[in-house]
């Protein structure tokens, strides 16, 4: 349903900057009814990318398909298959949740018996049924984006666009909307392809991708992902990380990744995880401060591939939004 084919988007430069190379030579496929998500830090092309499926902006370079349509020769074809949840609210705060529904549908020309049963499948699934009257200010962060999902599946799409949709909702409003978004795709066979850095919504989806400087780095399920970590890894803390991880390579010949105070042995095999950690405590105990058996987790593998946690990305699109 998504084909992009070597997609490259180069930012250009002025007096002042250089050109700045947002998107290099992308090549991504989504399937019809898959669900996907795309995650990547700030700065690996993630948002350049939304805005050219959407519509917004053109690439320099590059194919993309959607629905079979050129996205860049018939864009008004393209768009009528799709509709976007953008990470910043595209809802009416002072009308109310009725009103903003009906004023998307009109903007499709939808009305009479049609609009009433669209509104009817639009809002099955939502908490919404008794705040029909209520302005969208007076509403939760969950309910709130309920809206703006209810008013994307007015037009019944083919391909659901969704960027960071559950920035700023708690832990129970994010794990609702999403166990509620991935209910609805496979209702309705929906191709969706959602960017997020929140692993724990990811574990359910069918692939994973992760860009990083305007490239892909790694597309697959979830499950074959973290399996290219090992079956198991040993995890080490310590105040001086840098040094000990020095020692860990020179003693004992094991391969390391260090993260902050982290030091990660990512490729243990089942059952040799024990074996090592004895070693580790036996020569090093006074410079560890934790040690740990894990099962690699898709942070895990975010971690391997872009060198950043989820809590630090989440940081710098925090900063970002406030400067």
């Amino acid at each position: 349903m998504i084909r992009i084919q070597h997609l490259t988007h180069i930012y250009p430069g002025s007096r002042k900057t250089t050109p700045r190379t947002a998107i290099s030579d992308l090549t991504l496929s989504v399937a019809e009814g898959e669900f996907c998500i795309l995650s990547g830090p700030n700065g690996s092309g993630k948002s350049t990318l939304f805005r050219i499926l959407c519509g917004m902006t053109l690439p320099s370079a590059g194919k993309i398909q959607v629905a079979g349509h050129d996205l860049l020769k018939e864009p008004a074809r393209a768009r009528t298959q799709m509709a976007v949840v953008f990470q910043s609210p595209a809802v009416d705060k002072h009308l109310t949740v009725a009103e903003n529904l009906r004023l998307h549908a009109d903007l499709y020309g939808l009305k009479g018996r049609d609009l009433a049963q669209r509104l009817d499948e639009a809002l099955a699934w939502t908490d919404l049924k008794d705040r029909l009257p209520d302005k969208v200010d007076t509403l939760s962060g969950g309910l709130a984006r309920q809206v703006e999902l209810a008013k994307c599946l007015l037009t019944r799409p083919k391909i659901l666009l969704l960027d960071e949709p559950t920035t700023g909702l708690d832990p129970s409003s994010r794990r609702n909307f999403v166990t509620a978004l991935h209910n609805l795709q496979r209702g309705r066979k929906m191709t969706v392809l959602m960017t997020s850095h929140i692993f724990s919504e990811a574990d359910d989806a069918d692939r994973v991708a992760i860009m990083k400087g305007g490239r892909l780095l790694a597309l697959d399920s979830p499950q074959m992902l973290k399996a290219g970590l090992g079956r198991e890894m040993v995890v080490v803390q310590s105040r001086n990380p840098e040094s000990l991880e020095a020692r860990i390579r020179a003693d004992l010949q094991l391969r390391t990744r260090r993260h902050g105070d982290e030091i990660r042995l990512e490729e243990t095999d089942n059952g040799t995880s024990l074996p090592v950690l004895e070693d580790l405590l036996t020569r090093y105990r006074a410079e560890i401060d934790s040690i740990a058996i894990k099962q690699p987790a898709l942070e895990d593998v975010f971690i391997h591939l872009t060198g950043k946690s989820a809590q630090e990305v989440e940081s710098e699109q925090l900063e970002t939004a406030a400067s």
